[in-house]
């Protein structure tokens, strides 16, 4: 295969085939693009991310992050990696040009930065920039834009998420880090943040932290929260840089993944002299720093989605290469000669769950992208809060549904490896070691659960939901009485009419004042819904890919009723064979994977309180 990053068909498969992105060209916003332009910009970043990001891969992780005299030096193999990226503009996709970006719409963009996800320890650098310099692009004056923006978005100079204590965790109210109102409009920055990703690093000249901080005298709680900008080295007039600014690089985490990604402690103003900018309102902070955390959430989706499509796809190399054991047909024969391990049951049981698990991850993340891609270009509010409220519902299952589903393909690509993927020699055990941390930052899964149930289920009074649960019913009625697609149709119009089931029983039970029911089980409705959801997508690929076979098998006078013929075909065209994996991937899902989501809804209704009622002395003797 041509790369061990992601399947490249597949992704021209879901943006022109499935998505048909390309009609976004005839919207003005989006005028000055074209497919070829598309095209051109993906085959960029595969090259660079085969030929400059995945090679560091390794190294960054041997190498790791290293503190020295409150300074950070970041694996050495990454400063060349980065100054090409940062050269390419991939920092500023989509930015708008007249912001120095190139305004791309967000589904092609999301599926050039997955070329680069695999390595989550190098992309966080530039990423985490981009979101804090989107930040100041929204609610920045313009003096804050030209003064830091703009060598942001150029890559020049970085930027953080600075918004955990030690003793507040994801608790983000209960934070402690003051702010001190300056004379001249300016802050004091005092208090210690914790698991600040490139919090410092030297790959670029200024750092500039977006900082959540209470200022004196302001209530407790979320709504006395505001956020600020503190920059490494102060700016000059001039845009030169000037001393540098009164915090301290503490410590830098030693983690079980991504070693090249500086986890940063710090400590802000022990000196009384750490210089900030309010940024946006005062007591706005949470609502400010939301749209940087939502990105960042997608990002982490995007993370699991990568993460698993490598282990994926260097898995399948491997069984491919493997010789252990006779076919199934000659186990009985010890003169029978070894086979690849691929043709062994359990293997290709383990392939195809992760291709379908693959598969639909990359459907959600870009049809999730595309529905941002529509709200811009929408007509009127009713359709532009339309794909709104579908980018909203999906959020919470994009970053908690694909990063657990991405962990869970990297230990299936271990296991098809046997003991030597547990070795180091091979790269699976790392793909698995980066990826943990996915369902742990930016919002733990569990509380992405409780936001999906208690927020986004209920907005516009479940109109949005709706919206979702009539997208999946238009696609089954679109494409169920197609040839093969048919055989399993009625798998998916049964899970879906599931979900719609249990979104009102659990409406139901918030009425009833059984309100811990649903905040009980959030967590398992979220991936019950991310079943149900990537069952969806799935069946729309197959689809569009048994339509596009039907085509095939007419322009080639090839009989799909005839197996013989048939399988002789798509063994020897490429596009067949590819359309026919389509197909194989959602009826395996639907067949073997959305049973789960009928278990799942019996084990909500049984509205057990166990995890309530047990005694916590009861969960171990001592």
């Amino acid at each position: 295969m041509a790369n061990l990053i992601l399947d490249e068909r597949d992704q021209q498969f879901i943006l022109y085939e499935m998505l048909d992105v390309e009609k976004l060209c005839g919207y003005e916003k989006y005028a000055d693009f074209s497919r070829d332009m598309f095209d051109m910009i993906l085959t960029e970043a595969q090259k660079i991310a085969v030929e400059e990001i995945l090679p560091t891969l390794a190294e960054g992780d041997k190498e790791g992050c290293t503190l020295n005299g409150g300074e950070v030096r970041v694996p050495a193999c990454y400063q060349r990696a980065f100054k090409l990226f940062r050269e390419g503009g991939w920092i500023g996709m989509s930015f708008p040009p007249e912001e120095g970006g190139q305004g791309l719409p967000e589904s092609v963009k999301t599926a050039a930065i997955e070329w680069f996800y695999h390595n989550f320890a190098f992309v966080a650098y530039p990423f985490a920039t981009e979101g804090a310099a989107h930040l100041i692009m929204t609610y920045g004056t313009e003096e804050q834009k030209r003064k830091y923006m703009d060598n942001m978005v150029q890559g020049i100079w970085g930027g953080t998420m600075a918004l955990t204590e030690p003793n507040a965790g994801s608790d983000l109210g209960n934070m402690s880090t003051r702010a001190i109102r300056q004379p001249d409009g300016t802050f004091k920055i005092q208090g210690t943040k914790i698991f600040i990703t490139g919090g410092d690093h030297d790959l670029v000249e200024n750092i500039v932290h977006p900082v959540l901080a209470r200022i004196e005298g302001d209530p407790a709680g979320t709504k006395g929260i505001s956020i600020f900008l503190v920059p490494k080295y102060l700016v000059n007039e001039d845009g030169s840089l000037g001393r540098r600014n009164d915090y301290e690089i503490a410590n830098i985490e030693h983690k079980m993944g991504i070693k090249g990604s500086a986890t940063c402690l710090i400590n802000f103003g022990d000196n009384n002299e750490c210089y900030a900018e309010l940024l946006g309102e005062e007591r706005q902070g949470m609502k400010i720093m939301f749209q940087m955390m939502n990105e960042a959430r997608l990002a982490v989706g995007m993370q699991g989605l990568a993460s698993g499509s490598i282990a994926y796809l260097h898995a399948l190399q491997y069984t491919k290469d493997r010789l252990q054991g006779s076919s199934l047909m000659e186990f009985k024969n010890p003169e029978a000669p070894r086979v690849s391990i691929i043709q062994h049951p359990d293997v290709r049981r383990m392939l195809l769950w992760m291709k379908s698990a693959v598969d639909g991850m990359r459907a959600l993340a870009y049809f999730t992208a595309y529905c941002f891609d529509m709200e811009h270009v929408a007509a009127d509010e009713v359709e532009k809060d339309k794909w709104l409220g579908l980018a909203e519902v999906l959020t919470p299952i994009v970053k908690a549904y694909l990063s657990d589903i991405g962990f869970r393909v990297t230990e299936t690509a271990m296991q098809c490896y046997g003991g030597y993927g547990f070795c180091c020699e091979y790269p699976v055990e790392q793909f698995l070691r980066d990826e943990k941390i996915a369902s742990i930052y930016e919002g733990a899964n569990g509380i992405q659960a409780l936001d999906l149930i208690g927020r986004k289920l209920g907005m516009k009074k479940g109109a949005y939901f709706m919206t979702l649960l009539g997208e999946m019913n238009n696609a089954i009625a679109r494409y169920k009485d197609l040839n093969s697609v048919k055989d399993f149709a009625p798998d998916v119009q049964k899970a879906v009419n599931t979900l719609a089931e249990m979104g009102l029983y659990l409406a139901t039970c918030g009425k009833q004042g059984k309100f811990l029911v649903p905040i009980n089980n959030s967590y398992p409705f979220l991936m019950m819904m991310g079943k149900v959801v990537s069952g969806w997508l799935l069946f729309w690929e197959a689809g569009v890919a048994q339509q596009k076979l039907n085509e095939l098998a007419k322009a080639h006078g090839v009989d799909q009723g005839d197996a013989s013929a048939w399988a002789r075909f798509v063994k020897g065209n490429k596009n067949a064979a590819f359309y026919t994996g389509k197909v194989y991937s959602a009826r395996f899902f639907a067949k073997n994977v959305l049973p789960e989501v009928d278990a799942a809804a019996v084990g909500i209704k049984n509205e057990d309180m166990s995890i309530l009622e047990i005694p916590e002395e009861s969960f171990v003797f001592s």
